[in-house]
């Protein structure tokens, strides 16, 4: 016997279907959404219905755009220097690198990260496409910006082996300690790496 209606279960369902989200919560956001004025959900049912067929991906970078752009505009812009590349494992790594302000440079998504226990090999990932950018384009700095995680590392060793003897500089994001964290609490990892790119003041 159904307890609720089964419009509310089927979006309890599928809200539970998003990662980090449990069923308590998933729950709550659909208690939330019937509640709420129905233009809400009209809202986000039309955003959800457009998401597929209004976003695509940049042939050149893998960034994200719109479905009627031919390119990424972080790439496109003449004002960015592309003969430095961000290396990202993902297209929301981008948005975190711009909004410093700090980088003038192109980027290039990976789509992933090498991990065998996930089934991604290296060929899931677009290094050839890498390749091919840096002939094209001059590329004399590759910046990996892939996470400190041993998937990140491993992933950034392959594409470092793969790019021996190109004539190009290859840098990795410092590893640090985060501003307010007590050495006490810091991993072993990071604290290592904060020890190797110890700067001199």
């Amino acid at each position: 016997m159904r307890i609720l209606p089964k419009a509310l279960e089927d979006l309890i369902e599928a809200l539970s279907q998003l990662p980090g989200v449990g069923p308590r919560s998933a729950e709550r956001y659909a208690y939330y959404l019937l509640k709420a004025d129905s233009t809400k959900s009209q809202k986000l049912a039309g955003a959800l219905s457009k998401t597929h067929s209004s976003i695509k991906y940049c042939p050149t970078t893998f960034a994200l755009i719109d479905a009627n752009e031919d390119a990424s505009h972080l790439y496109t812009d003449e004002k960015r220097d592309k003969t430095t590349i961000a290396l990202v494992a993902d297209p929301f790594d981008i948005p975190a690198i711009e909004k410093t302000t700090l980088y003038n440079g192109t980027y290039h998504v990976l789509g992933g990260l090498i991990s065998p226990l996930d089934g991604i090999g290296p060929e899931q990932l677009h290094i050839p496409e890498l390749i091919s950018r840096i002939e094209k384009d001059k590329v004399s700095e590759i910046i990996m910006a892939t996470n400190a995680s041993v998937e990140g590392e491993t992933t950034a060793l392959y594409i470092q082996q793969q790019l021996e003897g190109k004539d190009l500089k290859i840098t990795r994001l410092a590893r640090g300690l985060p501003i307010g964290v007590d050495l006490e609490y810091a991993d072993q990892i990071t604290l290592g790496r904060a020890l190797e790119g110890r700067q001199s003041i």
